[in-house]
C-alpha cells in the first residue's frame, strides 16, 4: 500500500515566486516561505522557529565569506581590471560577444562537471571580466554600443554563467542535488546509483550547451544587424559630408 505524499508544503515555493515577482525583501520572503512550509507540513511553531534559529547560527559567517571576495574584486576594478580585459579582447580581431560567451559556456560546464563551481560566478567572473570582454569585442568591431544592446550583452553574459553552472554541476556525482534525490528515492525504497544519475545528466548538459550556443550565435547576428547597419549609415554620411566640403 502506497503512502500519500503531502504536497501542501510546496506552497512555500509559490510564496517565494510571488515575493520575488512583487519585488519584496528577499530575506522576509524566505522567512515567510519557511514558516508557511513548516505550517503546511504540520510542524509545531516552536520547531519552525528552532529550525530558523539553527540555520541562522550555522550560516552567520556566510556574509563575511561572500563580502571578502567582493572587496578584492572592487579593488581590482578600481585599478583597471575591466579596462585591461577590454584591451586584451580587442587584440583578438576574430572575437565577437557570442563567440566569447560560447567559449565561457563550455569552460563553465566542464569545470562545474568536475565540481569546480567556484571558478565562475556573477560577482567574481561575469561582471569584472566576461561582460567587459564581450562589450570590448563588440566595440572593437562596431564602435559605440547603444544602451539597450549593451544591457542585453550583459544579460546574456550572466545567463551564460547560469546555464553552464546549472547543467554542468548535475554531472558531478557528489553534487548536493544528486545526493538529495538519492536520499528521497531511498525513502520510497527505490535504490539508485548516484553515478548513473550523474551520467544521465550528460545528455541534458549537451542539449543545454547546444541550445544556448545557438542563442549566442543569434546574439551575434542581432548585433551585426543593428550595429552593422548603423555603421554603414554613419560611413555614408561621413563620405557625403567630405564630398560636400571638397
Amino acid at each position: 500500500m502506497q503512502t500519500a505524499v503531502n504536497l501542501w508544503p510546496l506552497i512555500g515555493v509559490a510564496v517565494i515566486i510571488a515575493g520575488f515577482i512583487l519585488r519584496q525583501n528577499p530575506v522576509m520572503v524566505v522567512i515567510i516561505a519557511a514558516i508557511v512550509t513548516g505550517l503546511t507540513a504540520a510542524m509545531p511553531i516552536e520547531k519552525i522557529l528552532i529550525s530558523l534559529g539553527t540555520g541562522f547560527i550555522k550560516t552567520r559567517n556566510l556574509p563575511l565569506i561572500l563580502l571578502l571576495p567582493l572587496g578584492v574584486i572592487g579593488l581590482l576594478e578600481r585599478y583597471g581590471l575591466k579596462e585591461q580585459a577590454q584591451i586584451l579582447i580587442a587584440k583578438i580581431t576574430s572575437a565577437t560577444a557570442g563567440r566569447l560567451l560560447i567559449v565561457y559556456l563550455f569552460a563553465r560546464e566542464i569545470t562545474a562537471a568536475l565540481g569546480l563551481v567556484s571558478l565562475g560566478g556573477h560577482p567574481q567572473m561575469v561582471r569584472p571580466l566576461i561582460a567587459p570582454m564581450a562589450e570590448g569585442a563588440t566595440e572593437n568591431r562596431y564602435g559605440a554600443i547603444p544602451d539597450k544592446l549593451l544591457y542585453k550583452i550583459r544579460a546574456m553574459a550572466a545567463a551564460t554563467d547560469n546555464v553552464g553552472l546549472f547543467f554542468g554541476e548535475d554531472i558531478f556525482v557528489a553534487f548536493g542535488a544528486i545526493v538529495l534525490m538519492q536520499t528521497i528515492l531511498r525513502g520510497y525504497s527505490i535504490e539508485v546509483n548516484p553515478l548513473h544519475m550523474a551520467l544521465w545528466g550528460i545528455p541534458t548538459a549537451i542539449c543545454a550547451f547546444s541550445i544556448h550556443a545557438f542563442r549566442l550565435s543569434r546574439l551575434d547576428a542581432e548585433i551585426a544587424r543593428e550595429l552593422g547597419s548603423e555603421k554603414v549609415i554613419a560611413t555614408a554620411a561621413i563620405k557625403t559630408l567630405e564630398g560636400e566640403q571638397a
